[in-house]
């Protein structure tokens, strides 16, 4: 995510100066072929300007639809880090010592400080490890990553189990989901009340995962992006043809400011198509999409000092004003 107010000019002509200059060129050589007597290629500029108009509409519409996903993703991953402090919050607090569980036979002794303190550490890093899976999982980097962004928050032999699954993010929440069932029957440390509460926020956890997943299979609309671009492309291509005449008229050698107006406009349109392109899928870790590095951070951060860790951590901070 691009977080700096204005957008650096190294980055508007490393992203524009294909176009530019084959816009350039070719109006240079339509101007050149209108002075050199094919005076034919001039064409009346209504039409131009009405397929203009109906192409600023429809990318217009595409990058309302793709500024929507990136949007839903921000908010699903804003989910995300309020859930995990709730998750970390009821592991603290709910599991504390020995409950009172009238459907459990026998009595069991409370627990030790050292068991509570282990149980509390597993349960809180093992969701650090979802949230990280989970990211790798969205952006296909687990191969690469898994080994410093995954295992360390895992047992050795879970990371080794979790890595071969094929969505290690669903096998986590499961295994929290054990590890909690393991907590009321057979240590007797959570209540009816509260085993129902972490489950809830459980179920919670795989509703945000699904919303990701869905954006991330399911593609923007093909034929929205695919028309969007032919339309821009057609209208440049229109674009000096109409302004021929218009220059023409004005004077000896105006005819030669068609290029830099028509290479301005159709820039312009180009460009909007291209902001509309670069929202599509946001979990693609581009310039513009959803930082979830640094979202996984800052919860890590927050999860780890609740548990009362004191070595954790910086901020991710931004590569030349991009947050990753």
């Amino acid at each position: 995510m691009y977080i700096r107010q204005n957008l650096r000019w190294s980055i508007i002509c490393r992203s524009a100066w294909r176009s530019v200059l084959f816009l350039t060129l070719y109006n240079l050589t339509i101007c050149w072929l209108f002075v050199s007597g094919f005076t034919q290629l001039a064409i009346p500029w209504q039409p131009v300007a009405t397929l203009g108009t109906a192409v600023a509409f429809y990318i217009g519409f595409k990058n309302n639809g793709s500024y929507d996903r990136f949007w839903e993703g921000r908010q699903i991953w804003g989910g995300i880090v309020n859930t995990s402090r709730t998750w970390t919050i009821q592991a603290l607090e709910y599991v504390t010592s020995r409950v009172d569980a009238p459907d459990l036979i026998g009595h069991r002794p409370a627990a030790s400080a050292l068991e509570l303190s282990e149980r509390h550490h597993r349960l809180v890093y093992r969701h650090i490890a979802w949230c990280n899976a989970l990211r790798l999982q969205l952006r296909q980097q687990r191969a690469e990553l898994w080994d410093t962004d995954v295992a360390p928050f895992l047992l050795p032999e879970e990371s080794d189990f979790m890595r071969q699954r094929a969505n290690p993010p669903a096998h986590l929440l499961r295994k929290q989901a054990g590890e909690l069932r393991i907590l009321r029957e057979e240590r007797g440390l959570l209540n009816d009340f509260q085993h129902v509460n972490m489950m809830n926020t459980l179920e919670k956890l795989f509703d945000l995962q699904g919303g990701c997943e869905r954006i991330k299979n399911t593609p923007f609309p093909r034929q929205f992006a695919f028309y969007s671009f032919v339309f821009v492309c057609l209208f440049a291509l229109m674009l000096p043809l109409g302004l021929l005449r218009e220059f023409n008229e004005l004077g000896p050698y105006m005819i030669w400011l068609t290029v830099p107006f028509s290479v301005l406009t159709s820039w312009v349109f180009n460009t909007i198509e291209a902001v509309g392109h670069s929202s599509e899928n946001p979990f693609e870790n581009q310039m513009n999409d959803v930082p979830m590095t640094a979202l996984c951070r800052t919860i890590e951060i927050d999860l780890r000092e609740m548990l009362g860790e004191t070595e954790v951590p910086g901020k991710v901070l931004p590569i030349e004003d991009i947050l990753y």
